[in-house]
């Protein structure tokens, strides 16, 4: 049910890494259980659950969330106490001068060596990581998933958490939950702006 997106061994599949310690410490049990019985609104992640029109029982997706829990559980992450899973606050997509330019001060604080400052992806190599400003990949994710990769990474692709100093500056400090939070809102901008673009062409 999981391998065709989330890969054979979870990870390395088009979807983010199941198969990872900090995603598995911090979604809590009952929100990993609603997701595969629900699916994720707004995203490809199906609804599993046979009351949703997937194909599994409601003890079957009790059982694929524990599994997961306990399959790839880890010790504490090592950055002491991460950022909460969930969003609380629902950014705003509208952009307002003083708070968007704080939030792209953020975004090229964690993401701009890798994304480039405009998110178009690295110019300093065809192999390097893609743009995250592209209308596609934004009108496919949610924000809660945004939030979800921004903290834990996509380690099976070389992205780093939102602790990780790798690909940042040497006294790049880890994101709190509210800069993660103004991440998603910068992202959520683009897709806003990407979507009236898309509009306008047709």
């Amino acid at each position: 049910n999981c391998a065709g997106c989330h890969g054979a061994t979870g990870k390395l599949g088009p979807a983010p890494p199941l198969n990872d310690p900090l995603f598995v410490a911090i979604i809590p049990a009952d929100e990993l259980h609603r997701v595969i019985g629900d699916g994720r609104a707004g995203t490809l992640m199906p609804a599993f659950s046979i009351a949703n029109g997937g194909s599994l029982t409601d003890e079957q997706v009790k059982l694929l969330a524990e599994g997961i829990k306990s399959h790839w559980k880890s010790e504490a992450p090592s950055d002491g106490s991460p950022p909460a899973y969930a969003i609380t606050n629902d950014p705003q997509a509208t952009p307002a001068s003083e708070e968007h330019t704080r939030r792209l001060a953020i975004y090229q604080r964690a993401c701009g060596g890798c994304h480039g400052p405009d998110g178009a992806g690295s110019r300093r190599s065809r192999s390097g990581p893609g743009a995250i400003n592209a209308p596609a990949f934004l009108a496919l994710i949610s924000n809660q998933a945004l939030r979800r990769i921004i903290i834990t990474g996509r380690p099976d692709l070389g992205m780093p958490t939102y602790a990780e100093k790798r690909g940042r500056a040497i006294e790049y400090e880890p994101l709190t939950s509210a800069e993660i939070d103004d991440l998603v809102a910068v992202l959520a901008e683009w897709r806003s702006a990407g979507s009236t673009a898309l509009a306008e062409q047709h």
